[in-house]
């Protein structure tokens, strides 16, 4: 991957217009100093986050959740999700709301969402299944890429494919959208 292409795939925005008039190296010049920036002013941060994932384990998570929910943002409870390890981050998971919890995963990436998914309560899973066929069913079937069997077959309990196969056929989860369809 191009730095260019991850600088665009952290951001989460396309490339702005003025941008992509530059030169090549004009853009790497550009897309470094924005870089630089960007690490200058979140200098840090990793510390704080492993810092976080450090303290939380010994508070009772009663406590913990609703003080997330209310003042900790999603891509920061992320983070520290990351630093503090699957095991961890299960337990939060399976108490968190489960909306909460969905904006959370929207900032992980998808084999450890896959690990968690695995490890969560299969309430919790399902409901989550349902709730990100519902919001964002692609980002479930990146995740699915790496989910083990047990909840690959709860996810082929709930999804539904077009009857049409064209569409299927030529799809990059072609292989994933395969292993569902023999499960159900």
């Amino acid at each position: 991957m191009s730095e260019v292409d991850e600088l665009i795939a952290w951001s989460m925005e396309p490339l702005p217009e003025a941008l992509q008039q530059l030169q090549p190296q004009q853009q790497l010049e550009v897309l470094s100093w924005a870089k630089n920036l960007v690490g200058h002013e979140t200098e840090g941060l990793d510390d704080l986050y492993k810092a976080i994932g450090m303290i939380v384990k010994y508070i009772p998570n009663f406590m913990v959740i609703p003080l997330m929910v209310e003042h900790i943002r999603p891509r920061i409870a992320a983070q520290v999700c990351i630093k503090m390890g699957i095991d961890l981050a299960t337990g939060y998971a399976n108490d968190l709301p489960l909306e909460y919890f969905s904006k959370i995963s929207t900032h992980l990436d998808e084999k450890m969402m896959a690990q968690i998914l695995t490890k969560m309560k299969r309430s919790q899973v399902e409901k989550f299944i349902i709730m990100a066929l519902k919001e964002d069913p692609t980002r479930l079937l990146d995740i699915a890429t790496h989910l083990e069997r047990p909840v690959l077959e709860i996810v082929a309990k709930y999804v539904a494919f077009p009857e049409d196969e064209s569409e299927l056929a030529v799809s990059p989860h072609k292989a994933v959208i395969d292993k569902i369809r023999s499960l159900q």
